[in-house]
């Protein structure tokens, strides 16, 4: 059995929520969790925007199309999911990135983007 690693997330608290509706993280737990194995680094809770889905669809990852025979409805605006590291710092670059839920954001995603620029894109809490 795979072990999480420790979560925290990037404000040094604990891991919070992402999404159970989609249901998301590498361990389909709710979370973005992530191990050794998560290559991906599937870290960052990002709120979707339809700016970004189009992008990542145009990128090559179509995460709006759903694909019933993998229990998946598909995502759309407003839904919370655990994106990989690189995927949101290559949106970064390009000016198209989706708000972050900083508290659902674990602290490895600072191994792949700074927490300056995951603060830029930060999601309203309040």
């Amino acid at each position: 059995m795979i072990n999480p690693d420790t979560s925290m997330n990037v404000l040094g608290g604990p891991l919070g929520l992402c999404s159970t509706t989609p249901l998301t993280g590498y361990f389909r737990d709710g979370a973005c969790n992530t191990c050794t194995e998560d290559t991906g680094s599937h870290t960052i809770c990002a709120v979707m925007t339809d700016e970004f889905l189009a992008y990542s669809k145009y990128v090559g990852n179509d995460l709006s199309t759903p694909h019933p025979e993998f229990g998946f409805a598909g995502l759309k605006a407003g839904d919370a999911w655990c994106l990989c590291a690189g995927r949101f710092l290559q949106a970064h670059d390009e000016g198209c990135a989706p708000k972050v839920n900083l508290a659902a954001t674990h602290l490895r995603a600072l191994d792949i983007v700074p927490l300056a620029v995951l603060k830029l894109h930060a999601a309203d809490t309040a």
